[in-house]
């Protein structure tokens, strides 16, 4: 299914830039333009936006690495 008309991005596009970027890199944070720049692209209208964030929900890189979550919560104590 296209997700982004503007750029031609599929939901196959976005799960499989997804599926690279987390493969390359277990801890990177994974956002819609990190995914636009590895298929090459840029955003456009952002009317997309919407469809392509429910697109990265439906996947399991999306989530945070073990390693960098509570991330704030450490620094906290740390400075106390």
């Amino acid at each position: 299914m296209i997700v982004c008309h503007c750029m031609s991005i599929s939901d196959k596009d976005i799960l499989a830039a997804m599926a690279w970027m987390r493969a390359s890199d277990r801890q990177t944070i994974i956002t819609p333009g990190k995914i636009y720049r590895a298929l090459g692209k840029k955003p456009d209208c952002g009317g997309c936006l919407p469809h392509f964030i429910a697109t990265m929900k439906g996947s399991g890189d999306l989530e945070v690495p073990h390693e960098l979550r509570h991330l704030r919560q450490n620094n906290k104590r740390h400075k106390e």
